[in-house]
């Protein structure tokens, strides 16, 4: 939705739009977008249904186009509600950061740096990159949201975060991916399971086990691949527990809730300790690249473009086969 090319003293049409609308209005119809339902909306937003949905009305009425398609069952974005959810963001996402780059005026590298990212992301490479960039540049801050995958994606499209790192189901157009590492998930269970310790186990042990697992652990997500092998190994249909964070899926594992998946080199430590058990498939496990995600369109203060090229320069240094995480 663009905005006039000057101010003027008796506005077009289209300008004096854009001073009378009501900007709560397309921060709500953001939310209907991205929760893909009012009613869904509603309870992101704390509000009452109703109120989603007069809103939604009303600024239908104020731009005349009919922006949500609904119908039971049925929730479509029309071609003027994606391009307003499209211009939208980048309104947003421009006017969130201004705050940000007004601080970064100094001639020190200083300001705040936003990274989301994914909770089950073990990476030596970032590690390093954060530990140089806090040496080189003492004046800057770090904050680290931890976040679902999808959520990661949507705060770098939003511009609600510089960087972020995550599992990515699909690739959107507007953003810069690169590959930080591959890492590998295995099925472990804990010490409470009666597979705990046996050796020799094939696919066919694990039929009808019961499992616990992430949220993006389905054919239409992230984590498709950790589906598949369920889907192989004929686990019990219904998973017992789920979550966004690695560290819950492994507590669930080691209460024996069930069977679980977790990254093999990020369990590596329980295993040697005792505390967990590799479970099949051992010699084909499904492989899952984690990226860095970032939006070229944001404008980044100093700390940002010195951490963002940090990252980007080390992964261009380090042969993959270094950072693919088999064991």
């Amino acid at each position: 939705m663009p905005l006039p090319s000057r101010l003027s003293a008796v506005p077009t049409k289209e300008g004096r739009m854009v001073w009378d609308l009501d900007w709560n209005l397309i921060r709500t119809f953001l939310v209907i977008v991205e929760e893909k339902g009012i009613t869904a909306a509603a309870n992101s937003l704390g509000l009452k249904q109703p109120t989603v949905s007069n809103a939604l009305r009303r600024l239908e009425q104020r731009l005349s186009k009919r922006l949500i398609t609904r119908a039971p069952g049925k929730f479509d974005v029309t071609p003027a509600g994606q391009l307003l959810y499209e211009e939208a963001l980048e309104i947003f996402g421009s006017i969130s950061r201004l705050s940000i780059l007004i601080r970064d005026m100094g001639e020190e590298v200083s300001g705040h740096v936003t990274l989301a990212m994914a909770s089950h992301v073990v990476s030596p490479v970032l590690d390093e990159v954060l530990s140089t960039f806090h040496r080189s540049y003492p004046g800057a801050t770090l904050g680290i949201d931890v976040l679902t995958s999808q959520d990661v994606v949507r705060a770098v499209r939003q511009r609600q975060a510089s960087i972020g790192i995550c599992l990515v189901h699909e690739k959107q157009p507007r953003l810069d991916y690169a590959r930080l590492f591959r890492e590998y998930f295995g099925f472990f269970c804990g010490p409470e399971h009666h597979l705990f310790g046996r050796e020799g186990l094939d696919m066919s042990d694990l039929r009808g086990e019961t499992s616990v697992s992430f949220r993006t652990d389905r054919l239409t997500d992230a984590l498709r691949p950790v589906a598949l092998v369920r889907a192989e190994a004929e686990l019990e249909d219904r998973v017992v527990g789920v979550s966004s964070s690695l560290e819950e899926v492994r507590r669930m594992i080691l209460a024996g809730l069930g069977i679980g998946p977790l990254p093999v080199h990020v369990a590596r430590k329980d295993v040697d300790a005792g505390l967990l058990w590799r479970l099949p498939p051992y010699d084909t496990p499904p492989a899952i690249d984690i990226y860095v995600v970032t939006n070229p369109s944001t404008r980044v203060n100093r700390a940002e473009q010195h951490l963002i090229a940090m990252i980007m320069q080390r992964i261009e240094e380090i042969p993959f086969q270094q950072r693919d995480y088999k064991s």
